[in-house]
């Protein structure tokens, strides 16, 4: 039996809808994302990886093969994207200790998100953008090429727990928003649920 699975989404394909297209949203999941751990699956096979927590091999990355970074990768940064995102996010907003955390260090709410939106704009070619909590607890935004993300310790950058990420790979959009990336990650943030960042963030603590 393979190690990962296809995780369902906790919504229907087109419950994004205007924001994210039904067809963006069946391809991106059910063929890209399967893609990722259908080569994961391969890419473990008769390692180590295969007893170890995926997180765990991620923050180990560099003693693994470029197929298990890829594809790792892959598969972690999409299962946080679609779990940020809800039908219901215009019912969420940034509250206690993460809305303290934002405005201490980025000034505002709207601060931050700028910051994402222009971390997202200037990662050249595809990658994702990220919120992370760093290893000292506090809270930073930066960006990563392909599928990697804060938690390799190939990241020379700013190392920690992803707890908000966008995928700006031109098939999470293209279909829809074409090439105008600056559109969609606007898009993003009406979809993203607060309420599910707050978890992240409150998880990520309690693992430092």
């Amino acid at each position: 039996m393979s190690k990962y699975l296809l995780p369902s989404l906790p919504y229907a394909y087109g419950a994004l809808e205007p924001n994210f297209d039904t067809e963006t949203m069946t391809i991106h999941h059910k063929r890209h994302h399967q893609a990722y751990i259908d080569n994961l699956n391969k890419a473990i096979s008769g390692t180590d990886a295969e007893t170890k927590d995926l997180e765990d091999v991620l923050r180990h990355i560099s003693q693994y093969s470029p197929a298990v970074r890829n594809n790792g990768g892959g598969h972690y940064n999409h299962s946080l994207f679609w779990n940020i995102l809800s039908p219901n996010a215009a019912q969420t907003k940034p509250s206690g200790a993460l809305e303290e955390a934002i405005i201490k260090t980025f000034g505002s709410i709207e601060d931050l998100k700028e910051q994402v939106k222009q971390a997202a704009l200037a990662q050249f070619g595809s990658g994702w953008a990220w919120l992370t909590v760093k290893y000292n607890g506090t809270l930073a935004v930066s960006s990563t090429p392909n599928q990697d993300n804060p938690l390799m310790d190939t990241n020379l950058t700013t190392q920690g727990y992803p707890i908000l990420g966008v995928d700006v790979w031109e098939h999470a959009y293209y279909l829809k928003y074409q090439n105008k990336r600056a559109n969609y990650l606007d898009a993003f943030w009406d979809m993203v649920d607060w309420e599910a960042v707050e978890r992240n963030y409150t998880q990520a603590l309690a693992k430092l």
